[in-house]
This record gives C-alpha cells, structure tokens and sequence, in this order.
C-alpha cells in the first residue's frame, strides 16, 4: 500500500465562487438482497443472480455459488481475462464471470458502491440488452449509507490512448465522470452518432435504457466463435442490409452511441474508483477501455485520490512525489 499524504484542503470561500455538484460523501450498499434470472448472451444457459448487501470498502464482489470454494471473484480491472464482446472477470485460480458491464453500470447509475452479487453459473444474464431491468429491479430497494468515505479518483493530466482508428482519452473535470463518445460505422442505420453525458447531472435514463446491437452479417462470425448462443431479437439490436430488423425500433434516437457510454461506464467501475474526468472516446470498446484503465494506473503524475468531507475536498497523493497515482496494492 502506498502511504498517503494530505496536502491540502480546497472550500469555496465566497458567494461568488461557483460550487461543483456535490459529491457523495460516503460510501452506499443495498438493504434488502435483489434478484434476476435470465439467459447468458453469449451462453445461452438460464442463470440467477442476487445482489446482496456488503460491507464497506468491500466494492463489487462476485460469488460463484455454483461452486464450493475459490468462488470469489473481485470486480477490478487487473481481473479482466478477456475483453472480447464482453468483459469477463478471472480470479487466481481460473474462475470467470462474464458479461458484468451492463449490471456494473446499473450499480454506478443507481450510486451503489459496495455489493455481493451471487451467480449461479459462468454469465450475468442479458435481460433485454440494456442495464433497464437491473435498474427498475434496484430502484425498489433502499439504499443503505455505510461509514467509508468513498473513494474518488479525479485527473489532473491529459492521458491519451490511441490504437489504429481507436481514439480514448480523459482529462480534468472537477465534479463528474462526463462522457463524450463518437460512433462511425459505414452502415446507414448506425452512421455516426455522438453523445455527451455528464453521469451527476443529466438525467440517464436514456442511457440505460440502451441496448446491445450487431450487424446481422456479424452473427455467423460471432456463433463460430462460440458466442451468442443465446442473442436473440427480444434482447438486441440487430441491423442488416440497412434495415433495422427489431419490429419495434429503437428506444431513443441516440440508442447505439448511448449504449457504448453505458458499457464504459461499466467498464470504468472496474477502476475500484469513482473517476471524475472527461472522458472523449471514437470507436471505443470494452478492449480499448480496459487497456485505458492499465494505462491509467501507470500513469505519473496523472491523478490523485481525493476525500470529500462536508464542503471540504481532501486531496491526498503519495509521499514519492515522482508517482502521481494513490493505489492500493
């Protein structure tokens, strides 16, 4: 662990200056357990899960209760086995979860920090392709505070990663996760679409509402590879021949771009952190947004952890001034 220091403590000191949104001081569980069960996307096999209460500083925490032992599984991005389609969480000792981003962005939106989530197989169900039926299932139950501070990650340098036509970056922003996300695809119905979310100010509905999609010429090469076996209309949006083949269209304008921001914001929990930065992404994927994340961490100089305490912005970076990330290790 990399001790910390506190360096100083900002406030606003007069009417004139003009104060952020205020941050969430401590950290919030469920109160009562919260259930699903549905297919696996990519499975296709009929799996439960529930959503437990947890301990504070506990984070996201995945139980495979199918097994007898090492069924724990942390949701963090070093646990990120594969990023292909999905992200798809590994322990030491070779036990996976997968398809997490949309349920991860259910507990970010719904300002969820801690939670045991037990999973009776391999893959967190699909429901209908969005984070919909996670959030309208967590809006029935009370939120508990719990004593932890939450821990905050703000950025206060540029970090840019580039990867052929791939484009992902993130820098300051003082009071929220903002996300500006551009799509651009050659087929008609998606073209290109882009989207600014500010994650503590705007209503997302929209964004959660947002369902997964394809291209119907895609579906073969994804089945050979053994994947969406369970991937149907009820689930999806699947476009082809630039036809938009979901009898009842889509749900918002925006729906495609929409739903990349929700899987980033799923993704970006894996950081054990809640950020604040603007993050702009082209062409973005749970690939790309993983490899950010390690980048992120090894970064210098490129963020600090920060406290909030009443009014008070407690920023803490560590003692080796030459390293400009608070992690625990």
């Amino acid at each position: 662990m990399l001790f910390l220091e506190t360096l100083v403590v900002l406030r606003a000191t007069t009417k004139l200056c003009i104060k952020p949104p205020m941050l969430r001081i401590y950290q919030t569980t469920i109160s009562t357990p919260v259930s699903f069960e549905g297919v696996g996307l990519h499975s296709g096999v009929h799996t439960k899960i529930t959503i437990l209460p947890a301990e504070g500083d506990q984070g996201i925490v995945f139980k495979r209760v199918d097994l007898k032992k090492n069924n724990l599984v942390k949701a963090n991005y070093a646990n990120v086995s594969s990023a292909k389609l999905c992200s798809t969480l590994k322990n030491e000792k070779d036990v996976k979860v997968s398809t997490v981003e949309h349920l991860l962005a259910a507990l970010y939106i719904a300002n969820i920090d801690n939670a045991i989530i037990e999973i009776n197989n391999e893959e967190v169900p699909i429901m209908d392709g969005s984070a919909k039926n996670f959030i309208d299932a967590l809006n029935k139950t009370e939120i508990k505070t719990l004593k932890n501070k939450i821990k905050y990650l703000k950025i206060i340098n540029k970090i840019e990663l580039i990867e052929d036509k791939k484009k992902i970056s993130i820098e300051p922003n003082e009071s929220a996760l903002e996300v500006d996300f551009k799509l651009n695809y050659d087929n008609k119905i998606i073209g290109k679409q882009r989207n600014i979310v500010n994650f503590e100010t705007d209503d997302l509905e929209e964004i959660y509402n947002s369902r997964t999609f394809c291209l119907f010429e895609d579906i073969e090469k994804i089945k050979k590879l053994g994947l969406a076996k369970g991937g149907s209309l009820d689930n999806a949006i699947v476009v082809g021949n630039n036809k938009l083949l979901n009898k009842n269209g889509l749900r918002n304008e925006k729906e495609f771009v929409n739903h990349k921001i929700l899987d980033l914001a799923g993704d970006f929990v894996l950081s054990g952190y809640r950020i604040l930065g603007k993050v702009v992404c082209e062409q973005g994927g749970h690939l790309l947004t993983n490899s950010f994340l390690k980048k992120i961490f090894t970064s210098k100089q490129s963020c600090i952890e920060i406290e909030v305490k009443e009014e008070k912005l407690i920023e803490k970076t560590p003692q080796n001034q030459s390293i400009g990330l608070v992690v625990n290790a």
